[in-house]
């Protein structure tokens, strides 16, 4: 998993701006995926499983309760973006959500993200919101979004 892990590691370091504070450290992942409840999907520029030895362009990080898996984490190496790679590792994401015996699928992210078009075109539902919910690097607040989506 070490090699996963780095792997990981590599497109989170790259993908997150700091300002959003979103990143999570490799203990934070490492201590997550510890738990038999929590997986992750790496993707290489094909949205598919990466070759061995090769850089990963994406990730997905899952928690799994019951019949329902929680999206934790998604991203796309900026150089990777665009390309339709995200959308296709979300697919991974609903067809390995289904795999598993999930029925609904669910994430938070801040409302400003620009990944939302990509999880509505792709059958997301807003259900909830959270006012001021996540703090940027310099104090300021960004509202949540909770979306889900029936498998």
């Amino acid at each position: 998993m070490n090699d996963d892990l780095d792997r990981l590691m590599a497109v989170m370091e790259a993908s997150f701006d700091p300002h959003y504070r979103e990143a999570w450290t490799r203990k934070q992942v490492a201590d997550s995926l510890a738990l038999p409840s929590t997986y992750m999907i790496l993707a290489g520029p094909d949205g598919e499983p990466p070759e061995l030895d090769t850089c990963a362009a994406g990730f997905v990080l899952a928690r799994q309760a019951l019949d329902e898996i929680e999206l934790l984490l998604i991203a796309i190496h900026p150089d990777h973006r665009g390309k339709g790679t995200g959308r296709k590792l979300l697919r991974r994401f609903f067809q390995s959500a289904s795999d598993r015996g999930a029925t609904s699928v669910f994430l938070e992210m801040r409302a400003n993200n620009p990944a939302e078009h990509l999880y509505r075109s792709e059958g997301f539902e807003q259900i909830g919101h959270r006012r001021d919910y996540y703090r940027t690097q310099m104090g300021g607040t960004i509202d949540a979004i909770t979306f889900g989506k029936r498998l």
